[in-house]
Formats: structure tokens, C-alpha cells, sequence
């Protein structure tokens, strides 16, 4: 095979698929973070979400419930960061930790206290997250691809946009950067700092929530052991990396899912699985590399 076959106009849609969850995910970590709480529980939300998602969409045989069940179930799932931090002023970097730790222990105990099996539960009654296709548009070459996505994939993408808008244009993102960067100062104009930075880390939760969704209901059908496979963290560098602006985290998670579906076509040339998949985490590192370099300049050149 070519190398040159690896960059056709089916890597769009594979782009696209490693694209939605994290990008879900990293954009509730950017509410979080404009907050003034730095949410690393990406992880475990995804996991507790893609559960709760085959679950529902398992007994209710409806997608649509499927995805309602999970973004709750992530939200509720962020009460845990939430109260903690917020309220109890635990560390956020602890207790998010825990969170991971626990989400895994969770939805194995679940799977077989539920479903009765281990690793993967994978069964005809699970819904999966359709895909709309946009007449036409659907059907042009190479830029198609982007109107052939599942409802998730829509949202995701159209929340860029929305967030932007209602982060630097409206008083509630003015509200919000205020809280996370001047607390104080914000709580002397009457805003309360707990209640907005509670409702940052439940929207984070859903957010994430939905990610798992798409993750276990849209690219695949099917819940596995641990599937989030580290796209919690890979969401919280495309966070940091693009210093929490929409535009930013959509690029960061883009160069994310580049890489990973780069990985997945790579199996094809006869790479082992475990040397492909490692692609995305291998550019994470670098991410964290640089991003450590810069912010050490940063404080250095502060602190001259």
C-alpha cells in the first residue's frame, strides 16, 4: 500500500470520529477551568457516561434516552468535584484523581453486577447514536464528511461557536472569567463565586457525559472496560494547551484526533496495534513538553 493512501478523504471521517468525544469533553473542562477550577476528572465522566449511556439506550431501546441518561449520569457524577471543591475547598486535583480511580472500579462492578459479563457488553437491544446526513452537502468530496456526523457530532461542533459568543460577548461569560480570575472582586459585585463555579463543573459533567455517548453509542456500539482509554486526559492538554478559548481547544482536539485516526490507518502498513494506538499520548507528551517550557519562560520572565 501507498503511503500516500493514508490521506484520503475517508481520514476525514475518521478525523471526525476521534474528534467528537474529546472534544465534548475538553470543552467542559475549558467551563470548568474559566471558573477557576481545573478539572482533570475528564476520565472518569467519559467512562461513567459511556456506561450509563449503553445502559439506558439497552433498556429503553432509544438512543436518544441513551444519550439524555448519560449526560446526567455525568453531571451527577461532577457533584462529587463539585462539592468538594467548591464547598468543602478539597484539593480539585485529589479529588478529581479519585474520581477516575473510582469510575473505573465503578462501571466494572456494574457490568457485571448488571449485565453479567466482563471486558465487553455488546448486544443487539444497545441503540446506536444515528448518523444525519444533510442532503447535497453530505455528497461533496472530501468536505462531506462534516455533514454526515451523528446529532453529538453537530453539537459539538456548533458549540464552539455558541461558547465563544457566550464567553466574551454576554454578561455571564463576563460573570464567569470573573469568578475564575478575581473571585473576590467578583463577590464584591454581588456575583457568588461558589454557586457559578458549581454550575462550571455540572455543565463540565454533562458535557463529558456526552462524550461518553458518543463514544460508546456513536463510534461504536457497545460498552468496554475502561474505553475512555485516556481521552479524559488527552481533553484536559487540548484544555491547557489552548489556554481554555473555544477556538483553541477545537484546534487542539483536532491535532488529537488527527493523530489518533493517523494510527488507526497505520495498522494497515502492518504496525502493531500497540505501537498505533500510542499515537495520540506520544503527541501529548510533546504537548505537556512544550507546554512546561513555555510556562517556565513565562514565570521566569515574570519574575526578572
Amino acid at each position: 500500500m501507498n503511503f500516500l493512501d493514508l490521506f484520503d478523504q475517508d481520514l476525514i471521517g475518521s478525523v471526525l470520529r476521534s474528534l467528537i468525544p474529546i472534544l465534548l469533553a475538553a470543552l467542559g473542562g475549558m467551563i470548568a477551568e474559566r471558573a477557576g477550577i481545573f478539572n482533570i476528572g475528564l476520565e472518569g465522566m467519559i467512562l461513567v457516561g459511556a456506561f450509563a449511556g449503553v445502559a439506558a439506550s439497552f433498556f429503553t431501546h432509544s438512543w436518544l434516552l441513551g444519550v439524555i441518561v448519560a449526560m446526567v449520569a455525568g453531571a451527577l457524577f461532577s457533584l462529587i468535584l463539585g462539592y468538594g471543591a467548591v464547598y468543602r475547598k478539597g484539593d480539585p486535583i485529589v479529588l478529581a484523581v479519585a474520581m477516575n480511580i473510582l469510575a473505573v472500579g465503578m462501571t466494572s462492578f456494574l457490568l457485571v453486577a448488571i449485565f453479567n459479563v466482563q471486558g465487553v457488553f455488546q448486544d443487539p437491544g444497545i441503540v446506536g447514536i444515528p448518523v444525519w446526513r444533510i442532503p447535497v452537502l453530505a455528497d461533496i468530496p472530501w468536505i462531506g464528511q462534516l455533514f454526515a456526523l451523528t446529532p453529538l457530532g453537530y453539537l459539538a461542533l456548533l458549540l464552539v461557536p455558541a461558547l465563544w459568543i457566550v464567553l466574551f460577548r454576554t454578561p455571564l461569560g463576563l460573570r464567569l472569567r470573573g469568578v475564575g480570575e478575581r473571585p473576590l472582586a467578583a463577590a464584591t459585585m454581588g456575583v457568588d463565586p461558589q454557586r457559578y463555579q458549581l454550575g462550571a463543573v455540572i455543565v463540565s459533567g454533562a458535557l463529558a457525559g456526552l462524550g461518553g455517548a458518543q463514544l460508546a453509542l456513536g463510534n461504536v456500539v457497545q460498552f468496554t472496560e475502561n474505553m475512555s482509554a485516556g481521552r479524559g486526559w488527552i481533553a484536559v492538554v487540548a484544555v491547557m494547551l489552548a489556554r481554555a478559548h473555544p477556538v483553541g481547544v477545537l484546534g487542539a482536539a483536532l491535532l488529537f484526533g488527527f493523530a489518533d485516526a493517523i494510527g488507526f490507518r497505520l495498522q494497515s502498513f502492518g504496525l502493531p496495534q500497540q505501537l498505533t494506538d500510542a499515537g495520540p499520548y506520544v503527541v501529548t507528551l510533546i504537548v505537556l513538553v512544550l507546554l512546561s517550557k513555555r510556562f517556565r519562560k513565562t514565570r521566569e520572565a515574570a519574575l526578572a
